[in-house]
């Protein structure tokens, strides 16, 4: 076997005989591999399936539209880029760059400016290789800086749930976006990757974001026009999410194609001759329903799969607008029109700007047909939304409908955030108004107004100023007076009636259905009730302490100071406010006092201390029982996602119940006076006691399999029995097994009822009849039944 040369042979001889090519490319893929480990990745030379990565294909996408000036920006960029992300992958196994880069590509394909393309590249270089902003600013200017700020979570906080760590990176986000709407452009477009290479993501992980995807990045860029995004988010996150589902549609929709040709040949056929006679330029495309459309339709108006793939779908692209209405005549003199199925979003467009003309025609064989008519403008605003004709390539002029109807709702985030109590609310708000099926409204001025359907004459008070909502006392529709929950319907004319004395109503936050009404509504009622919070607050207190032999007037200065300490409040009104609108408890506030007056150390308090030393899990957290000893009953079993309640017992701290324990209505129809309402807190590394059911077959090794079952779905087991009652098809197995919550539960219930042996299982509660005996010999289990 010949031998090549070594490299010290080659440099020696290098100056007299050049290298070959193919020796010259392994040098260059082998010094890639060397700089992988060692240096940055990224030689543009090279093609990207050889493992290098290159930005070839970027930069020749931005040289249709940016300047060499700013492609060399641009260039800068990626290798910063490049050498933060050194040494950094992606679960696929890739490069990290990959995915900045593969970002940066889809941001070019909707021709976005240089500073968004700049962003693209370093959307994780602050959250993940800790490079600040300034630096950012520095090297790249501060709009480049703000824009990649805005693209990054908020790592460095604490947040007491995944839930309130997701709301709040929302919050900062549609922020960031409503200053400058290229942040959310760019995040689409980064979570557009991400979806797209999903599948390298474990299971579990991939279902949530998937579901976020499906709940929040999808509706945006449906609200910002992006309809060719919107399409591809939803299918993704529907395959990812409901894989089963998505993979027989798709096989059912591939199986129907070859059915439908012919029709669709037909239907083709006519109206391009159609066309040709009536002397239109029109080009006419049959257009497919996507896998999660299908399916959506299939739930929501409860139709079988024919009945949806029986509609027949096509779309006309004309030149000019009064093409569109000729085409429209041409169609209806071609195949009967169905009675109200024509609508006109071209004089009135929807809410994202989108315009085109549509109708629902009966084709040959009794079919459905539903044509969209649109010109070519029209037609590309309807794909890309917001980033067509891009605004910041002209400095911000010309803003076309579509991005001026963007910045309105941009716009309105800010007001929405202005009014809302914390990022939960302010996220849930949002997510209201991004679902824009609309109405259209006038005003007695003739203004058109878009609200979502479904929207209240009280709706649209809000949306034209808070204060007009806040006074409003009545309305006028179609000038007929009528109570402010009417739902308004398109081409209703709508006058608001004012008073200077009203204000608004808690019993309004029932009806009304936009997100800018509901926060403005609970906004203006926090502030009016404050001061009555904190009245209602020192009343309970106060009434709660005479159960001590206390009052308020005997709690000293320095008890107050102590107890400001131990709540986190600012002062002792505070504490009180909380307490009435129903944060903290004010049972466990006067325990508090008690203990603190007395001049006990509050962990003595029903020996907290000596227990929780006894059992190394960590304590159960109610809310607003910071301080107190808190049991769970062993009658019932709760876990976070029960309906619970507690009951407060002399010296004993506070007992939880789920509201269905038949022990817990015993107690409360003889002692209602100590229950009161609570809620659980998150509940980080605790893991809760829970007694299930399983009705087998009697099969060979069903106890290992079922046992098997339960620790896959990362449960632990801790007690297992079998009932002596066995008959010769079933038996009966007993568990009791630890869960995070309700939610781990049912992921249990449903990994076991796979098993095709399983069949029945339930989880069990105990009662103070019951027969039973749990494994520690204190409590008993009784059949109370409940799947989970």
């Amino acid at each position: 076997m010949s031998t090549a040369p070594s490299s010290a042979s080659t440099e020696a001889t290098s100056k007299a005989v050049a290298p070959s090519p193919a020796r010259q490319y392994i040098d260059a893929v082998l010094e890639q591999s060397f700089r992988h480990l060692f240096g940055p990745t990224a030689t543009p030379e090279q093609p990207r399936k050889h493992g290098v990565v290159s930005i070839a294909k970027l930069t020749a996408a931005l040289a249709d539209y940016l300047g060499p000036d700013e492609i060399k920006e641009v260039k800068a960029a990626f290798h910063f880029s490049d050498e933060a992300h050194l040494g950094q992958y992606r679960q696929s196994g890739e490069p990290y760059i990959t995915h900045p880069v593969a970002v940066a590509e889809i941001c070019a394909g909707w021709k976005l400016d240089a500073q968004a393309i700049m962003a693209a590249l370093l959307h994780d270089v602050m959250e993940d290789q800790g490079v600040t902003k300034s630096e950012l600013a520095e090297r790249f200017g501060p709009k480049v800086a703000e824009l990649v700020d805005g693209l990054s979570k908020l790592d460095k906080m604490e947040f007491r749930s995944r839930e309130e760590a997701q709301a709040e990176n929302f919050r900062k986000m549609l922020l960031a976006m409503a200053r400058d709407v290229r942040v959310i452009l760019v995040k689409l477009a980064d979570r557009l990757h991400n979806m797209r290479t999903l599948g390298a993501v474990p299971m579990e992980k991939r279902r949530r974001v998937a579901r976020e995807t499906l709940d929040i990045y999808a509706p945006i860029a449906h609200r910002l026009g992006l309809n060719n995004t919107y399409r591809e988010l939803q299918d993704m996150s529907f395959a990812n999410f409901n894989p089963h589902r998505y993979a027989t549609l798709e096989k059912a929709v591939k199986a129907a194609r070859g059915n439908r040709r012919e029709v669709i040949g037909k239907i083709l056929e006519s109206a391009q001759r159609a066309m040709a006679e009536g002397k239109i330029e029109a080009e006419i495309n049959g257009r497919e329903k996507t896998i999660y459309s299908i399916y959506r339709k299939m739930r929501d108006k409860q139709l079988s799969f024919s009945q949806v793939l029986d509609v027949y779908g096509f779309r006309i692209v004309v030149e000019h607008p009064l093409d569109c209405y000729t085409c429209i005549g041409v169609l209806h003199s071609l195949y009967k029109p169905v009675p109200g199925k024509f609508k006109d979003y071209i004089a009135i467009p929807k809410v994202n700007g989108y315009q085109s003309l549509h109708t629902t025609l009966v084709g040959p064989f009794g079919a459905p047909i539903e044509f969209q008519v649109r010109t070519r403008k029209m037609h590309e605003i309807a794909e890309a939304g917001v980033a067509a004709h891009w605004l910041y390539k002209n400095g911000g002029a010309d803003l076309n409908d579509v991005q001026k109807r963007a910045h309105q709702w941009l716009k309105s985030l800010l007001d929405i955030q202005s009014e809302a109590g914390d990022s939960s609310e302010f996220l849930e708000h949002v997510k209201i108004d991004l679902f824009p099926d609309a109405v259209y409204v006038f005003t007695p001025k003739s203004k058109i107004m878009a609200l979502p359907r479904g929207a209240t004459a009280l709706d649209f008070a809000y949306s034209i100023h808070s204060d007009l909502g806040n006074q409003c006392v009545a309305v006028k529709i179609n000038n007929e007076l009528l109570p402010l929950r009417t739902e308004l319907k398109s081409g209703d004319i709508v006058e608001v009636i004012t008073a200077p004395y009203s204000k608004p109503n808690p019993a309004w936050l029932g009806f009304v259905r936009t997100g800018k009404a509901r926060s403005a509504i609970r906004h203006y009622l926090k502030t009016m009730r404050l001061n009555e919070s904190v009245q209602l607050g020192e009343r309970l207190v106060d009434q709660s302490l005479k159960g001590y032999g206390f009052t308020l007037a005997d709690v000293t200065p320095e008890v107050w100071e102590k107890l400001v300490q131990w709540t986190g409040n600012k002062s002792r009104q505070e504490i009180f406010a909380d307490i009435g609108l129903g944060r903290r408890v004010a049972a466990v506030m006067a325990k508090r006092i008690e203990v603190l007056m007395s001049g006990r150390d509050a962990d003595d308090d029903g020996s907290r201390a000596e227990r929780q030393a006894m059992n190394h899990a960590p304590p159960v957290v109610i809310t607003g029982t910071e301080g107190m000893s808190v049991q769970l009953s062993a009658c019932c079993r709760p876990i976070p996602g029960d309906d619970i309640m507690g009951y407060i017992g002399i010296g004993l701290g506070m007992a939880i119940h789920t509201t269905a324990c038949r022990v817990a209505r015993r107690i409360h129809r003889r002692d209602p006076g100590r229950w009161i309402d609570v809620a659980w807190a998150p509940q980080p590394g605790r893991l809760f006691d829970v007694a299930v059911k399983v009705l087998v077959k009697n099969a060979k090794g069903i106890f290992a399999r079922v046992a098997a079952d339960i620790t896959s779905a990362d449960a632990n087991i801790v007690h297992i029995a079998m009932d002596d009652d066995q008959t010769h098809e079933s038996t009966v197995l007993r568990f009791v097994i630890q869960v995070s919550d309700r939610m781990h539960l049912a992921n249990v219930m449903r990994r076991v009822r796979t098993n095709p042996d399983v069949m029945r299982m339930m989880r069990e509660r105990s009662n103070d009849d019951a027969v039973h005996a749990r494994h520690d010999g204190g409590m008993r289990i009784d059949r109370e039944r409940q799947d989970y």
